[in-house]
């Protein structure tokens, strides 16, 4: 039975591999030696644009880089105390590029370097102090705080910090590597009553960052925690064909309701909201913040090397009137770059290329430090923004999660955003990304390949980095002559108190330009005879709850709420829609409904939620094929892709 196992887990792998190559990749194959042909034990190899890449750890020298999409591309391979080699390699479908390394041994040079302790120097305004040592002195400083960036190699000596070009940490991957990666525990929303409990609140959520770290986990080949999977996510990671807004208000509403594909005597409610699409030459000046985690840690190739690549698709975007500031952390923070036009972008790139990972993760430092530097330079009625990368693991100074949100929550009264990038596997840290992107009236993102890196920062630039509307609140009463039971799918860590939507101090989402926003709810017919495990409660003594006699003769189903405010106002304002009820079959439903149906399927598929009914992944796979639509850029059809292998790996975990 054993055995049956592991041929079925074999079997499932290959088959995702052909799944995931669709011979449109090829195979690099390597040794990489040193001047006297012994092996380079954690030299890492990356392929340069792309998220591929490996670290030498067999005792030939040698390594294995497979799945790399057909192109040209420049190999790149770096150790400590080596000079960089980089050459330029064309991969062929199907076919397996060969290459044999030798590294050349790097001198340490002596030059006085600047160095940052733990206080600061921000744009040539002393914020603490600064002072100079030769390379002799560089190792006891990299442990104190952390060296500008001025491209100085200083080979085998230098152990933390940043800013030397070849100041590489130990490969990620040695014996006695754990997996670390931490989820917040997400309950599933349970059934409540509509006549006990007839008002559902809840913040919109606009971040995607679940459904490409699932496709991530998946693409490995093992299913995904089951707390990795926010339904929510996994909703709003595509788009959908919504009304455009009409006048001055931000978004336009869309609702619809048909029959629930995995439970026939329910029904769902579909609500979505498009955001008004602003055009990039509409939207105003940017004064961009790239706060950069260079610790150790980031030291893989899927981690700073593709931070790199990302944050060059932004830069090639940028216009003269917007500018960009770099500040980078690792055992300390520092600035490496002062606020520049975008008309510099060579200047921009270059700073970002010369960066290099090691140290410690002093992660509250360089937030500290980059609001500060976002403040300093803030365009009035501008798109103020911090961009962090990282991974996630902090580990010196202030790294509780409730510590760093607070210090969040002090800093966004300013108007500046937060967009959070989340890069890499392992040592991942989902939670505390996804709260500090709440709390800084911002969004997240996971960037798992640099084709995603591509929908965020050019397909969807827009939505990542404006804002059109913020605190966007939704609350919905339900009619209880129509409706027994309700279920809100996702958004557990979005959820409100009833009392939260008129309270204008209270935080809540933020809708971007052209973003749209879409919620699901399962719904029990009053008509219906079944119990569905509401949380029943004895009847009330002292009062009891009517049905009056209005709701009785409409046909609203729901009443739907929104509040908003302005990017820049303080005061919400409120749009108030209907629903009516409707006999509709799923096949009736538009594309909308059928595809956002088929994603939370499968979202609860991975999270064996037990609201799953009759869900299938086979019933997936159709309902969500026979609702692709134009998907121009093909999300869909990888969607459809991505549950195929679940299927198997699935069987092959049985």
């Amino acid at each position: 039975m054993k055995m049956k196992k592991i041929l079925i887990a074999l079997v499932a792998l290959a088959f995702i591999a052909l799944l995931i190559s669709a011979s449109s990749f090829g195979i690099i194959k390597g040794v990489v030696l040193d001047e006297k042909g012994n092996p380079v034990i954690g030299a890492t190899v990356r392929v340069e644009g792309t998220s591929r890449g490996t670290y030498i750890k067999n005792k030939d020298g040698s390594f294995i880089i497979q799945n790399v999409p057909v192109g040209t591309y420049k190999l790149i391979i770096t150790a400590v105390g080596y000079e960089k080699y980089s050459t330029t390699i064309r991969i062929t479908a199907e076919e397996t590029s060969e290459i044999t390394v030798k590294l050349i041994s790097g001198k340490v040079e002596t030059k006085s370097v600047d160095v940052l302790g733990k206080k600061l120097i921000v744009n040539n305004t002393e914020i603490g102090t600064k002072r100079k040592i030769s390379d002799e002195g560089i190792t006891q400083v990299a442990r104190e705080g952390v060296i500008s960036v001025n491209g100085i190699d200083v080979g085998n000596q230098f152990t933390g910090g940043y800013g030397c070009k070849s100041s590489y940490a130990p490969a990620p991957y040695q014996q006695g590597y754990f997996n670390t990666e931490a989820y917040d525990r997400i309950y599933d929303n349970e059934f409540k009553e509509a006549i006990s409990d007839p008002l559902s609140t809840f913040s919109i959520d606009v971040d995607k960052a679940s459904y490409s770290n699932v496709r991530r986990i998946i693409n490995s080949g093992s299913l995904p925690p089951e707390d990795a999977v926010r339904t929510e996510e996994l909703i709003n990671y595509f788009t959908y064909d919504y009304p455009e807004p009409q006048n001055d208000v931000p978004f336009a509403i869309y609702s619809e309701i048909a029959d629930c594909p995995w439970n026939t005597s329910h029904k769902l409610i579909h609500i979505g909201l498009q955001g008004k699409k602003v055009p990039l030459e509409n939207i105003p000046p940017g004064n961009l913040v790239f706060l950069i985690d260079v610790s150790g840690s980031m030291n893989v190739y899927n981690k700073l090397p593709l931070v790199k690549s990302a944050l060059r698709l932004l830069i090639e975007q940028l216009r003269p009137q917007d500018k960009v500031a770099i500040v980078v952390y690792a055992g300390a923070a520092g600035l490496v770059l002062n606020s520049t036009p975008g008309s510099k972008k060579n200047e921009i790139i270059d700073a970002i290329e010369k960066l290099e990972a090691g140290g410690s993760t002093a992660g509250a430092e360089g937030i500290k430090l980059a609001y500060e530097v976002a403040k300093k330079n803030l365009i009035k009625g501008g798109n103020n923004r911090v961009i962090l990368a990282t991974d996630g693991d902090f580990n010196v100074g202030v790294s509780s999660d409730g510590e760093l949100t607070r210090m969040i929550e002090d800093r966004r009264d300013d108007g500046i955003y937060l967009t959070v990038l989340g890069f890499g596997m392992g040592n991942y840290k989902d939670s505390k990304m996804e709260k500090l992107a709440d709390k800084g009236n911002g969004n997240y993102a996971y960037i798992d390949n640099i084709l995603e890196a591509k929908k965020v920062f050019v397909n969807e630039l827009g939505g990542t980095l404006f804002t059109i509307a913020k605190d966007v609140k939704i609350q919905i009463e339900f009619n209880p002559a129509l409706v027994k039971e309700y279920r809100l799918i996702g958004y557990e860590n979005r959820l409100l108190n009833k009392e939260d939507f008129n309270n204008d101090k209270k935080d809540a989402g933020e809708l971007g330009s052209g973003h749209t926003v879409t919620a699901l709810y399962e719904i029990v017919p009053a008509s219906s005879d079944k119990e569905n495990g509401s949380n029943k409660v004895d009847p009330l003594k002292y009062q009891s709850s009517n049905v009056n006699n209005t709701s009785y003769n409409t046909d609203e189903i729901a009443t739907v709420k929104f509040r908003y405010k302005d990017p820049d106002g303080t005061q919400s304002k409120l749009i108030v829609n209907t629903l009516k009820n409707a006999d509709n079959k799923l096949s009736q439903s538009s594309e909308n409904f059928r595809f956002s149906s088929a994603v939370v399927e499968y979202s609860m598929l991975l999270r064996k939620s037990k609201f799953a009914g009759t869900s299938t992944y086979d019933g997936v796979i159709k309902l969500a094929k026979g609702a692709r639509g134009q998907d121009r850029e093909g999300y869909r059809a990888e969607f459809i892709r991505l549950v195929e292998a679940t299927k198997v790996l699935s069987v092959a975990s049985k």
